[in-house]
C-alpha cells in the first residue's frame, strides 16, 4: 500500500558518465549497450534506483545527519558542518555530489532505452516504468538545489565530453523541470499496488516529495495543493502508537509513504548500531546521543515550553512532558534493554532485569568516563532486536504521513488560509496521536489553536521538532527557516565531571538540570547561564557561517570544468 523499497543488490549496472571503465563490461554482465532487452532487465534497472547508495543519508533512525543540527551531539566532537569548515574536499560533499548524479545518470539512461519496449509491452506498463524513473530524477535533483543550489541539470545521457563543458542552471529553471517529473510520476503511477509486494514508487509518494520541495522553495500554494492531494488520496493514514512505529518489527504501516526496506539477510543495516546504545549492552555508551536543546525542546502536557510551565519539574525533567519525549529519550531510572537506565553519578549498581542480580553500572561516568556525557540516550527506534548482533534493519523512512500533514499546516499558515479546521485536519491530527487520544478530545491533549500567522508558524515549528526528532529532518527545517546560524553556534554542553558533579549538583540537590534553561522564541533553550555558574560543561564549540546555508560544489568539479563557478564563501 505505500513504498517499501527492497535493496537489490544489482553489480552489473554501469555508471554512464564516468570514462573510467567505460567499453569494460564482459558480455556477459550488464552495459546500457546489452541491457533492457526485456521486462525483467527494465524492472532490475528501475529497482536498482531505489538502492539506499542513492538516497544518501537517509539513516533513519540514526545517521550522520542528524550531526549536522542541535538535536544531536558526538561526545566532544563537531563535524565539518557544526564547526564551520566544511569545503569542496569533505567527503559528505563528494558522496552525496557524486552518488545523487549516479542516480540521474542511470534515471536518464533507462528513460532513454525504454522505448525499445514500444510494441512489446502494453503503454500504460512502459508510462508506469517511466513514471518511476522521473520519480527518482525528481527526488534527486530536488536534492542537489536543496543543498548546493544552482546545480547541473541534464535530462538526457550526454556526450562524453559534453559532461565536461556544462554550467550551472538556475534552480529556479530546475525547480520547474522537478515539479514536472513529479506532475508525470503523480498521473502515472498507482495509488497502491494492493497486496502485491511494493518495490516502486507510488502517486502518493511523487505527490509528497513534490510539496517537500515546494516547502523548501517557500512555493506555499504548490506546496498546499500537492500535500492536501496525497490527503485526498485516503490510502494514509497515521500509526496508532508513536512509540513503535519505527521499531524493525513494525512493518508497512500505512503512514509510510516512502522509504527503503533494509535486510539483515542482505546485510543492509542501520550503521555503527553500537554509537547508539548503552554501555551494558555493550554498546558505546550513547557516544552519539540528543542534546540538551532537543530535551528540553519538548512541551509539558499543557503544551507550555519548559521555562514557562509550572508542570515542569528540573528535578525530574522527563515527567509531565509531551508523550513523544519519553517515546524518542530513556527516561532515568527506567527499564531499558533489559537494565534499568540511570546515569546517576551515586548509582554505581544497577539491576539486570534478565537475571535480577545488580550489576556495576556503566551507563554512569563514575563508572565508565565513556558513558552518554550528557546522560541522555536514544529510544526511538531501538529494541532489543539491536543487541543480539548489533545489525539493525528498521525501515529507512524518507516520507510518512504525518509530514504530509504538517506540510499542509504549514503552507496553509504562511498562506494565511488559518482556521481551526484545517489546524485539526494537520497538525492536532498529529499531536492527538502522540497522545492516543482522538483529535476532538480536546480536553485530553493540549491542541493547537487558530490564532495569527506568527503564533500558529511557531507552533508548527515545534510541532516538527518533537514529531520527527532523529529523523533527519531538522537540518533541512532550519536551514529553510534561516536560523541555522543562530542554533547551530550554540555550543553543546553536558554533566560535569562525577567529582564536581557530586558537589556542585548532586549534594545541593540540583539533579538533573541544575537551573531552568530559558527557551527562546524558536525553541532554542540556553544553557550559557548555567556553565557560567559553573554547573554543566562545555563539551563542544560549534559554529555556523553564513555561507554553509549552501554547500560548496566539490572542488574537483570545478577543476575539471572551467564553466562551473563555486558558491560564495568556499
Amino acid at each position: 500500500m505505500k513504498i517499501k523499497i527492497l535493496n537489490i543488490l544489482f553489480a552489473g549496472l554501469v555508471l554512464l558518465y564516468s570514462c573510467n571503465d567505460l567499453n569494460l563490461n564482459p558480455l556477459s554482465e550488464g552495459s546500457s549497450a546489452n541491457w533492457y532487452s526485456n521486462e525483467s532487465e527494465i524492472v532490475m534497472a528501475i529497482n536498482d534506483l531505489y538502492r539506499i547508495d542513492f538516497w544518501p543519508n537517509y539513516m533513519i533512525p540514526y545517521g550522520d545527519y542528524d550531526l549536522w543540527t542541535d538535536d544531536m551531539m558526538y561526545r566532544d566532537r563537531t563535524t565539518a558542518i557544526t564547526n564551520g569548515t566544511l569545503n569542496g574536499q569533505d567527503g559528505t560533499v563528494l558522496n552525496w555530489w557524486a552518488n545523487l548524479y549516479k542516480g540521474i545518470a542511470r534515471a536518464n539512461t533507462i528513460l532513454e532505452n525504454l522505448d525499445k519496449s514500444v510494441g512489446k509491452l502494453p503503454d500504460a506498463t512502459i508510462e508506469k516504468y517511466q513514471g518511476n524513473v522521473r520519480f527518482v530524477r525528481a527526488c534527486h535533483y530536488s536534492r542537489l538545489i536543496t543543498y548546493f543550489g544552482d546545480v547541473v541539470y541534464v535530462d538526457k545521457v550526454p556526450e562524453l565530453g559534453e559532461s565536461f563543458k556544462m554550467a550551472r542552471t538556475d534552480k529556479k529553471e530546475i525547480l520547474k523541470k522537478i515539479y514536472e517529473d513529479f506532475d508525470f510520476a503523480a498521473s502515472k503511477l498507482p495509488t497502491t499496488y494492493g497486496s502485491a509486494q511494493n518495490l516502486q514508487a507510488t502517486k502518493g509518494a511523487a505527490l509528497a516529495m513534490k510539496a517537500r520541495v515546494a516547502l523548501f522553495f517557500e512555493d506555499w500554494a504548490v506546496a498546499r495543493d500537492a500535500s492536501k492531494a496525497c490527503m485526498d488520496l485516503g490510502v494514509y493514514e497515521l500509526f496508532s502508537d508513536y512509540a513503535t512505529l519505527f521499531l524493525s518489527k513494525t512493518k508497512n504501516p500505512k503512514e509510510l509513504i516512502f522509504g527503503n526496506a533494509r535486510s539483515t539477510l542482505l546485510n543492509v543495516t542501520i550503521p555503527d548500531t553500537k554509537n547508539y546504545l548503552p554501555r551494558l549492552v555493550g554498546g558505546w555508551g550513547a557516544a552519539t546521543g540528543p542534546s540538551w536543546y532537543l530535551f528540553c525542546s519538548y512541551l509539558c502536557t499543557d503544551g507550555l515550553p519548559i521555562d514557562e510551565s509550572p508542570l515542569f519539574d528540573p528535578r525530574n525533567p522527563f515527567k509531565n512532558r509531551d508523550p513523544r519525549c519519553n517515546a524518542s529519550l530513556v527516561e532515568f531510572g527506567t527499564p531499558w534493554l533489559g537494565f534499568i537506565y540511570q546515569p546517576h553519578p551515586d548509582s554505581l549498581k544497577t539491576l539486570n532485569l534478565k537475571t535480577g542480580a545488580r550489576v556495576t553500572n556503566n551507563d554512569n561516568r563514575a563508572n565508565a568516563q565513556f558513558a552518554s556525557f550528557n546522560g541522555i540516550a536514544f529510544k526511538k527506534g531501538i529494541d532489543e532486536d539491536w543487541t543480539d548482533d548489533y545489525k539493525a534493519e528498521n525501515t529507512n523512512i524518507i516520507m510518512r504521513y504525518a509530514d504530509v500533514l504538517l506540510m499542509y499546516a504549514e503552507a496553509k499558515t504562511e498562506l494565511g488560509e488559518i482556521d481551526q479546521a484545517m489546524l485539526d485536519a494537520s497538525i492536532n491530527k498529529v499531536r492527538a496521536r502522540a497522545y492516543k487520544v482522538a483529535v476532538d478530545n480536546k480536553v485530553a491533549y493540549p491542541a493547537v489553536l487558530a490564532g495569527d500567522k506568527a503564533t500558529v508558524r511557531k507552533a508548527i515549528r515545534i510541532e516538527r521538532r518533537m514529531e520527527f526528532a532523529l529523523e533527519g529532518r531538522r537540518y533541512e527545517d532550519i536551514i529553510r527557516w534561516k536560523i541555522a546560524e543562530k542554533v547551530l553556534s550554540k555550543d553543546m554542553y553536558g554533566m560535569l565531571d562525577p567529582v564536581d558533579l557530586r558537589n556542585k549538583v548532586v549534594k545541593p540537590g540540583l539533579w538533573f538540570f541544575p537551573q531552568v534553561p530559558p527557551v527562546d522564541e524558536d525553541g532554542c533553550a540556553d544553557f550559557e547561564p548555567m556553565y557560567n555558574a559553573g554547573l554543566v560543561k562545555l563539551c563542544a564549540v560549534r559554529n555556523f557561517p553564513a555561507n554553509q546555508y549552501l554547500w560548496p560544489i566539490p572542488t574537483k568539479e570545478i577543476l575539471i570544468n572551467p564553466n562551473l563557478t563555486q558558491n560564495t564563501g568556499y
